[in-house]
């Protein structure tokens, strides 16, 4: 074995915690006159695995490979996590949904800038919004005059495109001034006929921005399709926390497993000299993810630009692309491909990552 194959064998995937060689994610190194290609492939989305490498990992390689640079050739083999399901979801390997205990803290914006960053990571990604009374995903993603296409007068429905994601939401269906008002067993019906009757396609994860609390949207996705997991999104206020709590328990109650616990406005970073203000307080989510034995996938900071981004319809992933804002979506993402992947496999939880990036 050469020396870069031994360190690319014990190197640690940053996010999952596992070395390539756990992850059998090492399949082919060939070395040319003045570069080595490495090719490597994952069980989850993570194609931009590279620069995620801490600078000791960076200065190993380096070592290891001498004049020569490495160029990275990253896919996946992502595998289906969820059982039986519906059958124009057949084709559909992960289902996710964004939950939260109570509204305001951000899930939407959360949900959409995750899909975007899987998306980013080399995954085929759909979004539904399912916050029947509330649909804002349209409006965040800049296609809010589209509408669902009807192949050859059937019911069936094609969604939408929008930055590369395969979207469908009652929003699309319903006038911008018109409220929702049902019940929640119609709200519900919505729900399955949003599942029902689009065609979602090829797509390795169904990312579903749920709507905040623990009702009959809620129970109606867990009964009507094998969810992969659920991720919580927070705030480290007492009251969110309280909130989390609940939704939590209502997931473990209908057996579908937590993949995690997303902190959002986690803190408020200075544009100026880079303080950390917690202004909602501190650890809140860390808290919650030990108490529940579930890994905290992210701690998303307060940044105007976030809001301002989404407004646009340009979310923060595709507008700064580069930015330590859009670093963290993408951390935050990993974390939650990579614990479907580990639940599915029996595997332990993700290791909890800073996905601030600050």
């Amino acid at each position: 074995m050469s020396t870069l194959e031994l360190v690319l064998s014990n190197l640690i995937e940053p996010v999952s915690g596992l070395t390539l060689s756990a992850l059998n994610a090492v399949k082919s190194i060939e070395q040319q006159h003045d570069k080595i290609s490495v090719e490597l492939e994952f069980p989850f989305a993570n194609g931009q695995f590279e620069s995620r490498l801490s600078n000791d990992q960076r200065q190993q390689l380096e070592q290891a490979v001498g004049s020569k640079s490495i160029d990275w050739q990253v896919t996946h083999a992502i595998e289906a996590t969820a059982g039986e399901r519906l059958p124009n979801l057949s084709n559909v390997k992960n289902i996710i949904a964004i939950s939260s205990g109570k509204g305001g803290v951000g899930k939407s914006t959360t949900a959409v800038n995750l899909a975007l960053a899987l998306k980013a990571e080399g995954a085929s990604v759909a979004l539904l919004d399912a916050d029947i009374y509330g649909p804002s995903l349209p409006l965040m993603l800049g296609c809010e005059n589209e509408k669902p296409g009807l192949p050859d007068g059937k019911q069936m429905m094609i969604p939408v495109s929008a930055h590369g994601l395969i979207v469908n939401s009652v929003g699309f269906l319903v006038p911008d001034d018109t409220a929702t008002v049902w019940r929640g067993p119609m709200a519900a019906g919505v729900l399955q006929q949003l599942l029902r009757d689009t065609i979602w396609g090829d797509v390795d994860y169904l990312v579903v921005d749920m709507p905040p609390g623990t009702g009959d949207i809620q129970l109606t996705l867990a009964q009507v399709v094998p969810v992969s997991a659920a991720v919580i999104v927070t705030t480290p206020q007492t009251i969110a926390l309280a909130d989390a709590v609940k939704g939590i328990a209502m997931y473990n109650k209908v057996n579908v497993p937590v993949a995690g616990v997303i902190e959002n406005m986690s803190y408020h970073l200075c544009s100026n000299c880079g303080h950390h203000d917690y202004l909602f307080g501190q650890d809140g989510g860390q808290r919650i993810a030990a108490h529940y034995e579930v890994p905290l996938l992210g701690a998303l900071p307060l940044d105007k630009v976030i809001g301002d981004d989404v407004e646009a319809g340009e979310p923060t992933v595709i507008a700064t692309p580069e930015s330590a804002l859009s670093r963290g979506y993408h951390n935050a993402a990993v974390a939650t491909a990579a614990q479907l992947w580990q639940l599915s496999a029996n595997q332990s939880p993700v290791v909890s990552i800073d996905a601030s990036d600050d």
